[in-house]
């Protein structure tokens, strides 16, 4: 339980920061998928400091609703569910009626879905929340929520959205600072390294360890960094138990799905018709920013093609979600795409084309190309365009940084 009183404090000093909006010039992406007049939660979930609290206010700014609270705030630890009621009583008290309600962090709240569920039972609409753990989530909106809820993802910023943000023009030069820096607001305002190692800390420590009630922080750790070391090949579970001593492959698998859930990593399949195979064959991992694994970790920022191709991987994450896959049979090929059950897309990613890695990077394109009767691939590079006519397959071969401006 929480005091009004406890409550009215919060809610005047949250309003404050409210004010100094940062990055509020940036418009998101996102935003325009976000309809305010259907009477459902919408669900905004994202890494920690990716812009979620940001992107909220502006879109307060368009309904003019002052209706926020933020659960992350120290002082309101002990808020329980049976606080919802004494949180509206203060807000209407301050502001008068509202009908959009904005809440952050949301998820910190036991049984959260049922104040929600019951406010939309009453014909409230407009209410958006945030939350940086998919896991958690979606749990609760699958069992109270369903059919009641819209859910988008929120990313650090895109390249378009890092143009805009340091008011500067596609090309080589920007791409390949965005390539390193990547796309954490703060990050990018300020240039500290700290920033993005306090973020990695954090999230290790508050949405995996203590979250997940784990005794093994050395550990956790160690295989995160190992992970984000190895951005863009392929690891398996039982390979990973015996690295970190894990005891079991069970483990490894857990321990993965926490940092998938918190936004730090992903992992992608290899393709197989079998699904059986598929959950089998080992997985290629990518990392939520360039930055942040520049700053955490030594090898990564040393191979321009691995962050190349996480590069790629996030911005194809942002569209196709888990229709994301590897081939590779007698040969490899980075990403194929699946919609609607059928293949769509093979895409291969090379930081630079040469006489020496082409027959490499080409024939693996052309067996996918060849396996999924595919008549064009892509090739993207840092800064390379072509075309050519391998038989009757066509290969585009495009800079990633003009493939970025579509996406």
């Amino acid at each position: 339980m929480i005091l009004k009183e406890t409550l009215q404090h919060i809610i005047e000093a949250q309003q404050k920061n409210l004010k100094h909006p940062k990055q509020q010039n940036t418009p998101r992406t996102l935003t325009k998928n976000i309809n305010l007049t259907l009477p459902y939660a919408i669900i905004i979930t994202g890494i920690r400091r990716c812009g979620k609290s940001t992107l909220l206010q502006q879109i307060m700014n368009t309904t003019n609703s002052k209706y926020y609270f933020n659960f992350e705030d120290h002082r309101a630890n002990n808020f329980q569910l049976e606080d919802f009621q004494k949180l509206e009583e203060t807000l209407y008290e301050k502001f008068g009626s509202e009908n959009c309600y904005f809440f952050d962090e949301i998820q910190n709240v036991e049984k959260w879905e049922l104040y929600i569920r019951t406010t939309l039972d009453k014909g409230k609409h407009c209410i958006i929340i945030t939350g940086s753990n998919a896991s958690l989530l979606s749990k609760e909106l699958g069992t109270k929520l369903t059919g009641r809820h819209l859910q988008h993802e929120l990313f650090p910023f895109s390249y378009k959205e890092y143009l805009t943000f340091t008011s500067t023009n596609a090309g080589p030069k920007t791409f390949e600072k965005y390539l390193k820096n990547g796309g954490f607001p703060e990050y990018l305002h300020f240039g500290h390294s700290e920033i993005l190692q306090e973020l990695l800390n954090d999230i290790i420590m508050r949405d995996i360890i203590v979250r997940h009630k784990l005794r093994s922080q050395k550990t956790i750790k160690e295989m995160t960094l190992y992970l984000i070391s190895n951005t863009g090949t392929e690891f398996s579970y039982t390979q990973l138990a015996k690295t970190f001593n894990l005891g079991s492959t069970n483990s490894a698998i857990s321990f993965v799905s926490y940092l998938e859930d918190s936004y730090l990593l992903f992992t992608i399949p290899k393709f197989s018709c079998s699904l059986k195979k598929q959950a089998v064959n080992p997985k290629k991992i990518y990392v939520i920013d360039n930055g942040l694994a520049d700053v955490n970790t030594v090898s990564f920022s040393t191979n321009k093609g691995r962050m190349l191709e996480n590069i790629v991987f996030l911005a194809l994450r942002r569209i196709y979600k888990k229709n994301i896959f590897y081939f590779k049979e007698k040969q490899e090929c980075d990403f194929i795409i699946k919609d609607a059950e059928k293949i769509t897309q093979a895409i291969q990613v090379c930081h630079n084309l040469t006489e020496e890695n082409k027959n490499r990077e080409i024939n693996g394109l052309i067996e996918a190309l060849e396996m999924f009767d595919l008549p064009e691939g892509l090739i993207l590079t840092f800064n390379q365009q072509d075309t050519l006519k391998i038989g009757e397959k066509n290969i585009k071969i495009i800079p990633v940084w003009h493939w970025l401006e579509n996406y």
